[in-house]
């Protein structure tokens, strides 16, 4: 059984295993005080970083972080999906589908104009579940350390 549902404050433990595994994924290791202010801004009300939980028979297997935000190409709100991670061993079951396909109809009851989010170029597995939703735009991203 499938659920999709807004992390609580008492998913910490499965939300910090998950996240682990994302950064592992990634080959970052974060300094555990990002770690917690990550946790404590996704558990903030007034933070607009939301955390989405596929919940697989009662244990969290997945999670979409997202965001929307004021666009200049649009009338209306862009929503962005920051960071989108399925355990390995829950993968091909169709949870990270899922948890798009949640933020899909999220942004549709709010109004938003557009949903995007990135990957690497070399992430082929997450590309190929991207691609069915839509084709990449040809944007390339250019980020600035402050």
């Amino acid at each position: 059984m499938l659920e999709l549902r807004n992390a609580t404050s008492s998913d910490e433990t499965d939300f910090l295993r998950l996240w682990q595994g994302f950064c592992d994924g990634y080959g970052m290791a974060l300094p555990p005080e990002v770690t917690a202010f990550t946790w404590t801004r996704l558990m903030d009300p007034a933070c607009p970083l939301t955390v989405r939980l596929a919940v697989l028979d009662g244990v969290p297997q997945g999670f979409a972080i997202h965001q929307h935000h004021p666009s200049t190409w649009v009338m209306g709100d862009d929503g962005y999906l920051e960071d989108l991670f399925v355990a390995p061993e829950a993968r091909g079951q169709g949870l990270g589908r899922a948890l798009i396909e949640d933020l899909i109809a999220i942004a549709r009851a709010n109004g938003w104009r557009r949903l995007y989010w990135l990957t690497e170029i070399t992430n082929t597995t997450a590309r190929r579940l991207y691609d069915r939703f839509c084709d990449n735009d040809g944007h390339i991203r250019y980020r600035m350390t402050l």
